[in-house]
């Protein structure tokens, strides 16, 4: 009987970590990326009663509860933070601690310090790869992720350019000939911008246009001379020559800011297929293009889907400067909460998996969202009813037990 009073006690200390199990869940319910724990009660080991091979058992309580956290999805929502991001699926974000340890989250509030580090809300430095010269390469090892904060995007001189368009089959070849004239703007080595100019004019050769590029002798410091030639047409109205193996180059010598010289080729296939036609149609551009860029200034910087890391410039242009990093732990129950909405691996965890989303099981990232806690409050609220039940009984086994005991006493009287 006396050992009722320890199997209560024990109950009591249960369910008051319980309770501090549901208290902390309802603390976080508004925590992006918390994930709720459970708790579960274990029976301590029984003592048999009498003569008999276990007829009559009784336990000596519950033992210390075990706390699991379920590591389910919780739901994407939306948020206005351009550095927030959202885990869909298993996985979690890599993190460097203040001093250098390796931490995982599922939170996904970022933010950029003073010095381009990609950061967590609490510091923690966001594990990932870098752009390098020019290049994102995302099969070496995972580092500190650094965002071009401030700096000036260099120029891209043009290489190249390219129109879609088509020319008049209804054209006069004259006197006077037909001409269609185009222009597109190219950039050199500074980053200054210079009109390139095509004139077509129709031949007295059936199917035949002959063409001259050119450039505003206010660019250069000396006139250059026109590239000139000939396209041919089949009856079909399909480019036959030049062919998709000759290149049509434009040299631009002595440009007068001091930039570098420029030769400048004339994409006029995609591929094999010709990107100029002769049809019965107006002479028309239907797209054009070119690769070089101007120097610009960084406007933002943003997570995109897939854990990107793209920065938007003045000039338009958005590169990806960064790749976040993901590790997939089979065993993710098994992790340490440390605070911080972060997690370490204990003894019984699996060695995480790390590489780029959507990758070997990994989930993936949704830029410009955060994943909300899957606290249900309804369930906490029913599971603290129960709880304060289960404590409240038990303080009645220990009255009970008391009374009893002061009535064994007095029967000695």
């Amino acid at each position: 009987m006396f050992t009722s009073f320890s199997t209560a006690l024990s109950a009591l200390g249960a369910h008051a970590t319980a309770v501090d199990v549901v208290g902390n869940n309802l603390a976080n319910l508004n925590t992006p990326g918390f994930k709720s724990s459970t708790v579960s009660f274990y029976d301590l080991v029984t003592q048999s009663l009498g003569a008999g091979l276990g007829e009559t058992q009784v336990g000596f309580g519950v033992g210390r509860p075990v706390t699991l956290r379920s590591f389910s999805q919780g739901a994407i929502q939306t948020s206005s933070g351009a550095l927030d991001a959202a885990i869909q699926g298993d996985g979690f974000l890599l993190l460097k601690g203040r001093q250098g340890e390796t931490l995982y989250t599922r939170g996904g509030n970022l933010v950029v310090d003073k010095s381009g580090n990609l950061l967590t809300g609490k510091g923690y430095r966001v594990q990932g790869w870098t752009e390098s010269g020019g290049r994102l390469d995302t099969n070496g090892p995972v580092g500190d992720i650094v965002v071009p904060v401030g700096s000036i995007k260099a120029p891209r001189p043009s290489t190249a350019f390219q129109f879609d368009m088509n020319l008049n089959a209804a054209a006069s070849a004259g006197p006077p000939a037909d001409t269609f004239r185009t222009s597109i703007e190219i950039f050199d080595s500074l980053g200054s911008s210079h009109v390139v100019s095509v004139t077509f004019t129709k031949s007295t050769t059936a199917n035949s246009w002959n063409y001259s590029i050119t450039i505003p002798d206010s660019s250069v410091t000396a006139p250059v001379a026109p590239q000139t030639g000939t396209l041919q047409f089949g009856n079909s109205g399909k480019l036959t020559s030049p062919d998709s193996l000759t290149d049509i180059v434009f040299a631009i010598s002595g440009l007068a800011n001091g930039a570098a010289d420029i030769n400048l080729r004339w994409n006029l296939y995609n591929g094999t297929t010709p990107r100029i036609t002769q049809f019965a149609q107006p002479s028309a551009v239907s797209a054009n293009s070119q690769d070089g860029e101007p120097s610009a200034q960084l406007i933002r910087v943003g997570i995109g889907d897939g854990g990107r890391v793209l920065a938007q410039y003045s000039n338009g242009v958005q590169t990806a400067v960064g790749q976040l990093a993901m590790a997939s732990i089979r065993n993710p129950e098994s992790l340490v909460a440390v605070g911080d909405n972060a997690f370490q691996l204990s003894e019984r965890s699996a060695l995480p998996a790390v590489g780029i989303p959507s990758t070997g099981g990994r989930g993936t990232i949704i830029g410009g969202a955060v994943e909300a806690s899957t606290v249900d409050i309804a369930r906490e609220f029913t599971s603290l009813i129960v709880l304060q039940r289960g404590y409240q009984a038990n303080t009645r086994v220990i009255t009970t037990v008391d009374e009893i005991s002061q009535e064994t006493i007095n029967l000695k009287r």
